[in-house]
């Protein structure tokens, strides 16, 4: 009786909606202002090594990135089956949705670890004949992929916290792993108190290190905390109809997440053809580029819940409200992203020790791609909706289109054409406009199929 009144007094269907928004949001948005931080600050130090050491880990990061997006993929479908059933007071589906999340979640880090053991040398070998970048590199990218347990666990445990409205403890947990990274980076790399200088070795073990004791604490914390979700395998069995509904979300959210990755890997192909400092200053811009997306991923993580348990709930008023705030807020964040990227794009590349030839390149490259970011802000509030109602798959369309479809093809002919690489960076903003014609045409599409039917 007591767990059945603390699940009907939950908060996302009673506190009134901007509040409630706010008071989901802010926390993740916090916290992934922190995730961006250590992410700076982690290449800011690996560039003091040099130019070579940052391009190896600009190399590597549509493998890390593949990481994140299995995890928060799988953790999106988890999420929005955890709401739902949350707010339609299906208690058993609860703890079905939870430990058939540990199982897939625990699967997909033994994967990871695996491929760590065996494939990344071949990884770095097929993209350039540099060794420092070649060593770099695999060093790197095999201590992040075997160490990638911990990584996988915090994710779920920050989703289960979210499915329940509790993203204060969300931002606790990331918030810890990202300062002990910030704080072991130079200790690791450089080789402070008595720590013997690893180079980008440390930044990868500095990064795990970080992974595992925030997964410690999550694990810790859900367990005396949040009484609403179970988590244990203790008795398991695999229940394919809450499996099915988890990837059914969980996977289009995976693909369009790593269609980032095959970008990223397709647009360093083409900016090498130009120099390794091309791809460096790519690199750059994602690191500095998350400040801006960053709050707004948080923005979303805190409104797929709300939407999705109010749809259980069947409350469409309160998720319609939750949508005008949640788009209105993500474009002000990006307007304000944009507007720092054409006032200082010389300060903000000068954090990672930029050379004439980088700033010569980056400088125009920040200005260009900003110009996409509000309609960005707009496309990624839609698609929390499409998320937390199980239309995932209009998500994934969008990305594909988006990153595959529009932007490789454009930023490989404007390259041949023009043999100019400033003009490459303007097939983000072409890419982005055809995202924003789909968006609109998914998002009426599910408004009137969906909400407008409850």
């Amino acid at each position: 009786m007591e767990r059945q009144q603390e699940i009907k007094e939950n908060k996302m269907g009673v506190m009134p909606v901007g509040k409630l928004l706010l008071n989901m949001s802010l926390p993740m948005m916090i916290s992934m202002l922190v995730m961006a931080l250590y992410n700076v600050v982690d290449s800011m130090f690996v560039s003091r090594i040099s130019e070579n050491a940052l391009t190896a880990l600009s190399m590597a990061f549509p493998v890390q990135n593949l990481m994140v997006a299995v995890a928060a993929g799988l953790g999106v479908g988890l999420n929005a089956v955890l709401s739902r059933a949350l707010g339609a007071k299906e208690h058993e589906n609860v703890r079905r949705g939870a430990t058939s999340g540990l199982f897939m979640l625990l699967v997909c880090a033994l994967v990871f670890m695996l491929g760590g053991m065996t494939v990344v040398r071949a990884y770095f070998e097929a993209q350039t004949d540099i060794g420092e970048i070649i060593e770099c590199g695999v060093s790197y990218t095999s201590i992040v992929t075997i160490g990638s347990l911990g990584l996988f666990m915090q994710i779920l445990c920050e989703r289960l916290f979210q499915s329940t409205g509790r993203t204060v403890l969300t931002m606790i947990i990331q918030g810890l792993g990202a300062i002990i990274n910030i704080i072991l980076d130079p200790i690791m790399i450089f080789g402070y108190f008595g720590m013997p200088a690893m180079g980008v070795a440390g930044a990868a073990l500095a990064t795990i290190i970080g992974q595992w004791t925030a997964a410690t604490l999550g694990m810790i914390m859900n367990a005396k905390l949040n009484k609403e979700v179970s988590l244990s395998l203790r008795g398991f069995c695999l229940h394919w109809p809450t499996i099915r509904r988890i990837l059914a979300i969980g996977v289009p959210s995976v693909i369009m997440q790593s269609i980032g990755s095959v970008m990223t890997f397709a647009m360093n192909q083409i900016l090498i053809a130009f120099s390794s400092t091309a791809v460096a200053v790519f690199g750059v811009y994602f690191k500095l580029q998350s400040f801006v997306f960053m709050p707004v991923f948080g923005l979303n993580n805190g409104t797929v819940p709300i939407v999705a348990y109010n749809y259980g709930a069947r409350r469409p008023d309160r998720m319609t409200k939750t949508v005008r705030y949640s788009i209105t807020a993500a474009m002000s964040v990006m307007i304000v992203g944009t507007l720092v990227f054409h006032a200082i794009p010389n300060v903000l590349l000068g954090i990672f020790d930029a050379s004439d030839e980088m700033l010569r390149i980056g400088v125009p490259a920040l200005r260009i791609i900003s110009v996409s970011f509000p309609i960005a802000g707009f496309c990624i509030g839609c698609g929390s909706v499409f998320q937390a109602l199980g239309y995932s798959v209009y998500s994934m369309i969008t990305s594909l289109v988006r990153q595959l479809v529009v932007l490789i093809p454009c930023a490989y002919l404007i390259g041949k054409i023009t043999g100019n690489v400033t003009m490459v960076w303007w097939a983000f903003v072409a890419a982005e406009l055809f995202s924003l014609i789909l968006t609109i045409i998914f998002f009426r599409r599910v408004n009137n199929k969906v909400i407008k039917t409850l």
